[in-house]
């Protein structure tokens, strides 16, 4: 194949190209991570702050419901409001409104009038925002770098996920210990200072056209992903495999009744996956997946199901945790790739539709994968049930490389075709 030419146009042809130093995706980068930082306090301060009310599991759970249901019945209204206008400005206003409702937790707390009625219909709101929030975000990034250094950038925009997945429930807990009222305020500062970011970045593509909404337009993300193998392969094996593989709604149980750790332990092992993940991302960042991304894919699956069945069987702390920090490293690689897959091979006027589908079917999985754990939990035990996960990601890995052998002989992220010389 004979090189391609450079593009004088493209700074991504420049040797003096730094994807950290260039400033639209700093700009990204930084609105990825304060969304997700605030999103992560305010989930730990109305966890704690409802079951503070109530002392109750039940009304604990129906937080997690409250926020999940507004995704699930917005999905296919989000996605084609991405595509149709203008995504900075969806997310900033998204951003904002998030803002404001850790704002009214601030004042019902300082008020007195908060009550667990009130924190579900919030965290309703907070839902629906975000269910908007997250595929015009996602659909933004292509806009913001050049098209060679998306896998690289994809990496990057998930290591901002996995940093707030670490640091964000620790400040929440630290500042809910000052004070309820500290902690949301926090939340408010950073919701806004994350609409501040997304508005002020520079977009190298301008939006897409507005076309007329149909019924046809409206379904066309799911159509779309339907007559992309890749893309339905990749999506289906990540949902499947977190569906199964959901060992970390069960650390409560294994901090305290098979590793006998404590709370200091089940903090530990809640971190494990998550520094394990953001490794796996600064690592991919550096050294992006460019040849076999489809194998790559099935073989970070079938290391997560290994490390589950290794965390099912230990009854060594430090076992548990190193296998907990390989689940999450080798979670990465299925998340780059899909993302890289989702970003590259979907055109630009459908990527807010696709994205969205795509938010459905991990923000499914990981509702379901908690489900599903405490339910085979319930019946056999919490070991047998994480073994249990962790052997059916092991088979839903090997049972899809044949059903979809175009995700696994797939040799590039970008179309092939689009990439093969002309004649």
């Amino acid at each position: 194949m004979p090189p391609v030419p450079a593009d004088p146009a493209d700074p991504a042809d420049s040797a003096n190209f730094s994807l950290p130093r260039h400033p639209p995706f700093q700009r990204f980068w930084c609105t990825r991570i304060l969304s997700s930082l605030s999103f992560q306090m305010l989930a730990v301060a109305m966890g704690w702050h409802v079951y503070a009310l109530t002392h109750s599991a039940f009304a604990l759970g129906l937080v997690g419901l409250a926020q999940f249901l507004p995704m699930f019945m917005l999905t296919l209204v989000v996605g084609h409001v991405a595509d149709r206008y203008d995504r900075r400005r969806i997310a900033a206003i998204c951003q904002s409104l998030e803002s404001v409702a850790a704002l009214l937790f601030a004042f019902g707390t300082f008020g007195g009038w908060i009550s667990a009625p009130v924190i579900y219909v919030l965290a309703a709101c907070v839902g629906a925002a975000r269910a908007f929030e997250s595929p015009a975000v996602a659909s933004l990034l292509p806009a913001v770098v050049p098209r060679g250094y998306l896998p690289k950038a994809t990496a990057w925009a998930t290591s901002a996920n996995q940093t707030a997945q670490i640091a964000g429930p620790a400040l929440g807990g630290l500042l809910y210990g000052i004070g309820p009222g500290a902690a949301y305020l926090a939340c408010t500062l950073s919701f806004a200072a994350a609409a501040a970011s997304v508005w002020s970045i520079p977009l190298q593509t301008r939006p897409a056209s507005r076309a007329p909404v149909t019924l046809e337009s409206i379904f066309s993300g799911i159509a779309f992903i339907r007559k992309e193998p890749v893309i339905l392969g990749a999506l289906s094996l990540d949902l499947f495999a977190v569906l199964f593989g959901g060992a970390t709604a069960l650390l409560p149980i294994f901090a305290r009744d098979v590793l006998h750790a404590g709370p200091l332990g089940l903090g530990l092992l809640r971190s494990g996956t998550a520094i394990g993940a953001l490794a796996g991302t600064i690592w991919l960042a550096h050294f992006p997946l460019r040849n076999r991304p489809g194998a790559a894919m099935f073989g970070g699956v079938i290391a997560f199901g290994v490390a589950t069945v290794v965390f099912g069987l230990s009854h060594q702390f430090l076992v548990s945790l190193l296998a907990l920090m390989v689940l999450g490293a080798s979670d990465t690689i299925s998340v780059v790739v899909r993302l890289s897959l989702v970003q590259l091979r979907t055109p630009d006027e459908m990527l807010g539709r696709v994205s969205a589908v795509n938010s459905l079917f991990i923000g499914t999985s990981n509702q379901l994968g908690e489900f599903e754990s405490g339910v085979t939990a319930g019946w056999w035990g919490a070991r047998p049930a994480v073994l249990v996960g962790g052997v059916a990601t092991i088979t839903v890995a090997l049972l899809w490389m044949k059903l979809f052998p175009e995700l696994r002989r797939t040799r590039s992220l970008e179309r092939e075709e689009e990439l093969a010389p002309s004649a």
